[in-house]
């Protein structure tokens, strides 16, 4: 069992809560995991100005006392919180109130009493209760280390404070689980630099130079997305780093939902993000040898074939109760599984399951599914087989044969780390190191196939490749280059801090690869564009070559039209005044003769009359514009919002009610001559417009598709869902 303990990363006050947590792992490994946000409150969680908080079992745990009293009644082979002392465990219960109540103000007179009185109190005792670490001292010690005062006092004059507080503050301060709380909140505050980048110096674990094998095993059911891309690339680094290699392993066992298309899709993604797949293998390979371990667990008294309903099944797991076919007896057991084999009627309403434990406290090792039934052909085996291994089974088995010697998983697989070498000790089979790795998590996206694809059904979206979704072909096609995708992956490491993460950072850095090589081009909006009229320019128009970026020559020339018609954007031309400069981008400056406008405010027509000797650096507008003719392209502009109108969704989250009525917007505009030579895919600026990448081009019956590219900044990465709510609100 995994507990989750969320911490508001901006906020001292969680001090407590996460030593005690250090120091539940380290005497059960990965009992507690953290996850930080980017806030000073977990509001965004729905737990107000909580800045710690647990979620068990239906119930949120969001004051530190909360926290630690259920984490100390959960683990109680700690020894931090004796339930079944009433005396020690009551004495913890009080100090617990005191440190909240009179240790958790700014009122330097109370806090003096509060140390006055810890330190009258500490005169010989070590430990605020009995004779070791409780909880009492964690939260005493979260409550004095989150507080200015008691650090001010503590720094210029500890002497005041009393000695024996001093000494056992200093005590407390030293232990491990206090360092890496200290260590872990200071770490989660500092915001992310680009000197962060690929930190993996942790290195891995039980590896050998030349020896070391690792595996992405996608299952061919849908396109990779972000976080397939990061599994596939920390993999690639480890293999790489140790000189060793990595297999590309398709996780074919389900053939319901397989398919070959999506091998082959995977396979084009792998090599767009330089993942080398020319070492592939799949888990149906070993289906025979995976059959004969099973037949053996089975007579080793280690598998049970059961007939219990799915709903019975998992009404039983959930509350600890065996199964009635448990303690079948073997014979019973392998006649039932070669009735599964042969997908006979009684076969099919049996599962192979492991004989671990009925109510472990872990639920993954409750006696978990092995083996299923399904009668539907697979993609390479065809109908051979009527019965297939769940993930949980072939993943050690087929890891631990093909060599792996490390197998990287996300940290949401913790709870099934167990599961994994349960399954490797009961086949006999080699040892696997297992390397946890946080899962990579945005605000306002999703990343379950189950969901993506309900998005695919029902038509809100054109495809896997739809520019909102995820998936590394939809962000592609959005205009995320390659390098700042691998630049941000490596730029995460191989943290197992959870993080809900900002799409800002990554398209701040794929602005940075695009900026220096990206063609300037010149779009204006045909709604209620406005035509102007030019004194002074050629009355038959001229056409000039310019540079297309003007910081990189190299990128070329492209031709620009000069004439006394042009157009403007209606924005751009009803902020005009009468009689101001202004320059006219790529031209010169321009002084404004007259502004017409209609009753609504909006600009009809406008004057200007060139001067071209006028110094640009002293205007306060430069324009973009565009000459007025056959030498302009019709052209479609296309933003997108996110999917979902809510930053982070929960374990009962529907879906249907979040997603963004509207996330898909179009604006028709022209666009310069130079744009018809763009081919798909091509990525330019239009400026003052942003970036954009060519998504189709013109053709007879339809205009080019130009799809805008955020930059990383506020107003590119907001929903616009919610902006919207907050000016109906204001």
């Amino acid at each position: 069992m995994t507990i989750t303990l969320i911490v508001a990363s901006r906020s001292q006050a969680s001090y407590a809560a996460l030593a005690v947590a250090a120091q539940i792992n380290m005497s059960k490994p990965q009992t507690v995991a953290v996850e930080y946000r980017d806030a000073a409150t977990l509001e965004g969680e729905g737990a107000g100005k909580a800045t710690a908080l647990i979620k068990f079992n239906g119930e949120n745990y969001d004051t530190i006392n909360a926290i630690l009293r259920l984490l100390g009644r959960l683990t109680s082979e700690a020894g931090l919180y004796n339930t079944e002392d009433p005396i020690s465990s009551t004495l913890v219960d009080q100090w617990l109130d005191f440190a909240e109540t009179k240790l958790g103000t700014s009122d330097f007179k109370a806090l003096d009493a509060g140390f006055k009185e810890l330190n009258k109190y500490l005169t010989l005792r070590s430990y605020l209760v009995g004779y070791q670490l409780s909880l009492a001292d964690f939260a005493v010690w979260g409550a004095l280390k989150a507080s200015p005062v008691f650090a001010r006092v503590f720094k210029t004059k500890k002497e005041s404070i009393g000695t024996y507080l001093a000494r056992w503050f200093e005590y407390v301060s030293s232990l491990d689980a206090s360092i890496l709380a200290v260590k872990d909140i200071q770490n989660a505050a500092k915001p992310q630099k680009a000197s962060d980048q690929g930190k993996f110096e942790i290195g891995l674990t039980e590896a050998e130079m030349g020896k070391v094998v690792t595996r992405f095993p996608p299952e061919p059911s849908g396109y990779l997305h972000i976080g397939h891309a990061k599994a596939a690339l920390l993999n690639q680094y480890f293999a790489q780093q140790y000189k060793g290699k990595m297999i590309i392993r398709f996780d074919d066992t389900n053939p319901s939902k397989e398919k070959t298309e999506y091998e082959e899709s995977i396979k084009e993604d792998l090599a767009l993000i330089g993942v080398d797949s020319s070492i592939v293998t799949h888990t149906s390979d070993y289906f025979d040898k995976m059959y004969e371990l099973a037949v053996n667990m089975i007579k080793e008294g280690k598998a049970y074939a059961d007939d219990t309903d799915q709903a019975t099944m998992r009404d039983q797991r959930m509350k600890g109760i065996p199964s009635k076919c448990r303690d079948l007896p073997v014979e019973e057991n392998l006649r039932r599984f070669e009735e599964m084999r042969k997908g006979t009627e009684f076969g099919l309403t049996n599962c192979l399951r492991a004989k671990i434990s009925p109510d472990d406290p872990n639920g993954t090792m409750r006696d978990p599914v092995i083996y299923r039934c399904n009668l539907t052909p697979h993609h390479y085996t065809g109908d051979k087989w009527k019965v297939y291994p769940t993930y949980d089974f072939a993943c050690p088995v087929v890891d631990s044969l093909e060599g792996v010697t490390h197998a990287l998983r996300t940290n949401e697989y913790r709870d099934r780390n167990a599961q994994y070498e349960w399954m490797l000790k009961a086949l006999h089979l080699r040892h696997v190191t297992i390397w946890d790795f946080s899962r990579i998590n945005f605000v306002y996206t999703l990343l379950s196939k189950r969901k993506l694809q309900w998005f695919v059904n029902e038509g809100i979206v054109s495809g896997w490749d739809d520019p909102r979704f995820p998936t590394v072909r939809g962000i592609r096609r959005r205009g995320m280059t390659i390098e700042a995708l691998k630049q941000y992956i490596l730029m995460q490491g191989a943290s197992q801090n959870v993080l809900l993460l900002e799409w800002d950072k990554l398209w701040a850095l794929n602005k940075k690869v695009i900026d220096p090589v990206a063609p300037r081009h010149t779009a204006v909006l045909k709604d209620k564009m406005v035509k102007v009229k030019v004194q002074g320019a050629p009355a038959k128009p001229e056409i000039k070559e310019v540079p297309k970026h003007k910081k990189n020559p190299a990128i070329g020339n492209k031709k620009t039209t000069y004439s006394n018609v042009i157009v403007l954007d209606q924005e751009d031309a009803k902020s005009l005044e009468e009689g101001e400069e202004i320059t006219l981008m790529d031209w010169g400056n321009a002084f404004v003769r007259n502004v017409t406008k209609n009753a609504e405010g909006d600009a009809t027509a406008v004057d200007l009359e060139l001067h071209l000797e006028g110094d640009f650096k002293k205007t306060k507008k430069k324009i973009s514009w565009l000459s007025y003719g056959d030498e302009i392209q019709d052209c479609l502009l296309v933003d997108y919002d996110y999917l979902i109108t809510k930053k982070k969704v929960e374990e009962g989250d529907s879906v249907e009610q979040l997603v963004t009525p509207v996330s898909e917007f179009k604006t028709p505009a022209v666009a310069d001559a130079n744009v018809a030579d763009l081919k798909k895919g091509d990525i330019i600026q239009f400026e003052r417009k942003g970036y954009y990448i060519l998504d189709e081009p013109a053709t007879d019956s339809k205009p080019a598709f130009f799809i805008h590219i955020p930059d990383g900044k506020a107003a590119s990465t907001v929903s616009k869902a919610d902006a919207t709510k907050d000016k109906k609100k204001n």
